[in-house]
């Protein structure tokens, strides 16, 4: 007889996913989208008859991006992914320039400036938003243009920074802002312009489209210069070269569609999470500022996050302890240690509800956390 877990011993069908901020579950209608790009075989940078039947699907699906996003068809630029169009930005617009990058910002950022940049933090308050009067402080004592790189909404605690405000201090300034907006697309309604954003970064798996296709996307009516990462066959207006994988670029314009028209406010199933954990003595982190409705992060004090990931797991509930791109790796989290949470930054996990979940969902993961802090079954993962 297979071993089995605690959960499936215990009858349950199926594992409940809450770890949307590591990738949502794919929307059916992306998926139909992917499965009829996926039946045509010509090559869109090809001129014949079936180049360019799969030139019109990509060039529908930047359309579609352009238009929800608020830019010019010619500023969205297709990638792999977040990552790539975070650094694409830094690198093909960045040269030159400070970089003034928030410390709670994901490693993709962290680590993306150009070799030898001059790279300064912008630290966060207690709650995880940026400090204005620091950003302020950081544009006037450097005398050429800063490039700022801020996340609209934190992967780990959902925090939303006050972009309003920042685009105004970078317009003051005359400093670039590229915005990393790889959790908030989809889950809210963004428009690069008014946002403020020179730039800004999204990511199609986020948001219920499929993994390995996202999008750089550039403010202004007219195309804007950008140097490549590499140059390919020229594709992307030579901003980005290599086949585009058009299954995943039409999967990403109909998950973005999908998750706009058919909004879900998942707050009060949040709140109603976070207010049983707080009843068995857990921590909301990042709880003082406004957050994206479907994450949570929950410190437990004196409870490894490692070994509360693997007692849930024993009961069926997939979440995570912050960013999923680190091998697997449960480390201490830099975003709790820059909000100054001292030992509770390895002692959090995060819960980000999929656009797909149920009550019962949050249910099972409320009874599951009560009995993991009330000490079930720790002693053997920690």
């Amino acid at each position: 007889m297979n071993k089995k877990t605690d959960a499936w011993a215990k009858g349950f069908s199926q594992p409940v996913y809450l770890d949307a901020n590591a990738t949502e579950p794919l929307r059916p209608l992306a998926r139909a989208a992917m499965l009829e790009a996926a039946e045509l075989t010509g090559n869109p940078s090809s001129v014949h008859q079936a180049g360019r039947r799969a030139r019109a699907v990509l060039e529908d699906a930047r359309n579609t991006l352009a238009q929800r996003m608020g830019v010019a068809p010619l500023n969205c630029v297709f990638t792999s992914g977040g990552t790539e169009a975070n650094v694409l930005a830094m690198h093909g617009l960045g040269q030159g320039r400070r970089f003034l990058v928030g410390r709670t910002e994901h490693d993709a950022v962290r680590k993306g400036a150009p070799d030898g940049a001059d790279v300064a933090w912008l630290e966060v308050d207690a709650s995880g938003q940026v400090r204005l009067d620091l950003l302020e402080a950081a544009l006037q004592t450097h005398e050429s243009p800063a490039f700022v790189c801020l996340m609209l909404a934190n992967n780990e605690t959902g925090v939303l920074h006050p972009m309003a405000e920042v685009a105004r201090l970078c317009r003051q300034h005359g400093a670039h802002l590229h915005v990393d907006a790889v959790q908030a697309a989809g889950r809210m309604a963004l428009n690069v312009e008014e946002l403020g954003a020179d730039s800004l970064a999204c990511s199609g798996h986020k948001m219920g489209g499929p993994k390995g296709a996202g999008a750089l996307l550039l403010r202004g009516p007219a195309p804007r210069p950008l140097v490549p990462l590499f140059d390919g066959g020229g594709q992307e207006q030579g901003r980005r070269g290599g086949t585009p994988p058009l299954p995943a670029i039409a999967g990403l314009a109909a998950a973005l569609c999908d998750a706009l028209d058919t909004p879900r406010d998942l707050a009060p199933l949040r709140n109603r999470l976070e207010q049983a954990a707080q009843a068995v003595g857990a921590v909301v982190c990042g709880a003082g500022a406004p957050r994206l409705g479907n994450t949570a992060s929950l410190a437990l004090p004196g409870r490894r996050a490692q070994g509360q990931l693997m007692r849930l797991d024993l009961d069926g509930i997939c979440v995570s302890a912050g960013s999923a791109c680190s091998s697997g790796k449960v480390a201490f989290s830099h975003v709790l240690d820059a909000m100054e949470l001292g030992d509770l930054a390895g002692q959090a996990i995060r819960v980000s509800l999929p656009w797909s979940v149920e009550e019962a969902d949050v249910e099972r993961f409320m009874q599951s956390y009560a009995r993991m802090a009330a000490g079930a079954g720790l002693a053997m993962v920690e």
